[in-house]
């Protein structure tokens, strides 16, 4: 069972579907479920590009509002 906590429920399709984005742009194939079998340099490549890619995010809004 996850331990992650989502507050807004509805929000958990769209946080699983950038994590396989993220995951798919690094070479690195996730399952629905429990992916306990990843290393961790392959979990960490996906973290990173999701923080990457939010970062990006971020940046972008910033230089359209400002």
């Amino acid at each position: 069972m996850s331990k992650n906590k989502v507050n807004v429920p509805e929000a958990r399709a769209a946080l699983d579907k950038f994590k396989m984005e993220a995951a798919s742009e690094v070479g690195v194939n996730l399952k629905q479920g429990y992916n306990g079998d990843l290393t961790s340099k392959q979990a960490g490549s996906v973290g990173g590009q999701m923080v990457k890619k939010m970062v990006e995010s971020y940046e972008n809004s910033i230089k359209n509002n400002g």
